[in-house]
């Protein structure tokens, strides 16, 4: 009976981890609700402000991958402790700035350090309970980033529009202080250090069209959201007529709305498999990005949009990783890790894509317009996840003959 017990509990430095996730996540999508803050403090173009949730997107992107292999002979500890507290720099920096190119520049010192804190936080978390229950501790782990979605953007957005934008920059410093405190505390300083594979093999992944076409699909699938998402708060007080305040709370129901799609999406993966949950959810997504941009004036039907909207949008993330690293298991077993952080820097570059358009659209007075954008990428990811299953089904043919056959 007590074994039992002991099992089931997770270790302190899992938690410390989810702490670290939790205040990361906080500060990727914080400016989404204090952008018109920004902007008019300032003195820059709405679309112009949009460029903090893009540039930070490609950013991480390009740093990940990079980053893992710097790293990848660094004691585990260590390379997270270090992770952390360039997050937290960043952050302090992003607080303290007053003109935008320096709040740029901590954002995208922070954006180096967050993905990096994902790929080798995973496998820490994985490696500090049995096996059976390394996808729980992953999942405890991610729960911090949820969270953020749920309780610490929207509260963030509630502060940092009444007390000032600085605000939530700040708080999201101290949070990282904590965790950092809290790793530093409960996390074993025996952790293996990384496999420390050859550069070349790792990189290998760039050059195989199965990975590179996974990417694709998680470019514009993930990222067409973020069109009009990266907008959501002038579009709803502008356009939809919500106070300032009222937009802050309203992130609440997108928030939970991820929490939902997240389990929902990881059900479906496990129960269909990744590609037929795919092909489904990107339909749903399309088809609920039409709904957001008809509903776009009506208050009431925003608020059931919203919620609709991010159950979709976040429910794609667990098909997502299924399928690259499945992809990679079978056309790159030796660089799965490093296929695993280029699926960290494809949801990136996809915002960074969905930001960069909502920008356009946004610059010529089709703010209204900009689901639209989320509609048309949705679609397009169909495109490069058929040429997947394609590839797909010889193989398949071939393992049932080669089974007939004995």
């Amino acid at each position: 009976m007590s074994t039992t017990v002991v099992t089931t509990k997770m270790p302190p430095g899992v938690l410390s981890l989810a702490v670290g996730a939790f205040a990361i996540g906080v500060t990727e999508f914080i400016v989404v609700g204090i952008l018109p803050a920004i902007a008019r403090d300032l003195h820059i173009s709405i679309e112009s402000a949009g460029s903090l949730v893009s540039l930070y997107a490609l950013a991480l992107a390009i740093g990940t991958p990079l980053l893992v292999i710097g790293l990848s002979r660094l004691p585990r500890k260590l390379a997270l402790l270090g992770l952390m507290t360039v997050f937290l720099a960043g952050n302090l920096l992003a607080a303290l700035s007053h003109t935008f190119e320096l709040l740029l520049v901590g954002r995208v010192i922070t954006a180096v350090a967050h993905g990096t804190f994902f790929a080798i936080g995973a496998t820490v978390a994985a490696n500090l309970v049995p096996k059976a229950q390394a996808g729980r501790a992953i999942s405890v782990m991610f729960a911090g980033l949820t969270l953020a979605m749920v309780i610490g953007v929207p509260l963030g957005s509630f502060l940092g529009n009444l007390m000032g934008w600085r605000l939530p920059f700040f708080a999201v410093a101290a949070l990282a202080a904590l965790g950092l405190a809290a790793m530093a505390r409960w996390l074993p300083a025996g952790l293996v250090q990384g496999a420390g594979g050859k550069a070349a093999t790792q990189l290998a992944a760039l050059g195989s069209g199965p990975i590179l076409t996974m990417m694709a699909v998680t470019v514009f699938g993930f990222g067409g959201s973020f069109a009009a998402f990266t907008f959501i708060t002038p579009i709803l007080t502008d356009i939809t007529g919500f106070s300032a305040t009222m937009a802050s709370a309203l992130l609440i129901v997108f928030g939970a709305a991820t929490f939902v799609g997240n389990l929902g999406g990881g059900y479906l993966t496990s129960h269909i498999g990744w590609q037929k949950a795919l092909r489904l959810m990107l339909l749903l997504l399309a088809a609920t990005q039409v709904g957001v941009a008809l509903a776009i004036g009506s208050q009431w039907m925003m608020v059931v949009m919203l919620f609709v909207w991010g159950v979709f949008a976040f429910g794609l993330s667990p098909a997502l990783q299924a399928g690259m690293l499945a992809t990679a298991e079978r056309h790159t077993p030796k660089a799965v890790d490093f296929a695993s952080g280029l699926n960290i820097s494809a949801f990136n570059l996809g915002i960074s894509l969905g930001s960069m358009l909502g920008a356009l659209m946004v610059s010529r007075q089709l703010m209204a317009s900009s689901p639209w954008a989320g509609v048309a990428t949705s679609l397009l990811a169909l495109l490069p996840l058929a040429w997947l299953a394609r590839r797909r089904r010889p193989a398949a043919e071939e393992a049932r003959a080669a089974v007939c056959e004995r």
